[in-house]
């Protein structure tokens, strides 16, 4: 199956801290599996790195974005805060219109590649 060409989404913001597509999945995973623990998991991730990259993201902003439950009777959880929600939003929109906005050199690009590079075959036989 061929690859497709992709646009990757990434903010590198003024005080270092950086958003892109991995942070972005795990907000929306956080939200489909109420867990943080979860949410890494259904990426291959540690639940240590889940955490810290939670943590990350809640210390990116003046605002948290995720918040979490203690265990107990109720079970534990996480969930975006209403902050977190328009994180959310703000990146699935900015990554949505980035990729509309760059729909024709992508395409050029796809056009112009090489598919034998894709597939680790040598453009030419080398001479001896």
């Amino acid at each position: 199956m061929a690859k497709e060409t992709r646009l990757t989404f990434r903010i590198d913001l003024a005080n270092g801290a950086r958003l892109g597509p991995g942070k972005a999945e795990l907000l929306a995973l956080i939200v489909e599996h109420g867990s943080i623990r979860a949410a890494g998991a259904a990426i291959g991730m540690s639940y240590r790195r889940a955490w810290l990259l939670a943590d990350e993201i809640n210390r990116m902003f003046t605002e948290p974005s995720i918040f979490t439950r203690h265990g107990g009777k109720s079970g534990g959880g996480a969930g975006l805060t209403p902050f977190g929600e328009r994180l959310l939003a703000c990146c699935r929109r900015m990554d949505s219109e980035s990729r509309k906005a760059l729909a024709a050199e992508l395409d050029w690009l796809d056009q112009a590649m090489n598919r034998e590079f894709e597939t680790g075959k040598p453009e030419k036989p080398e001479r001896e």
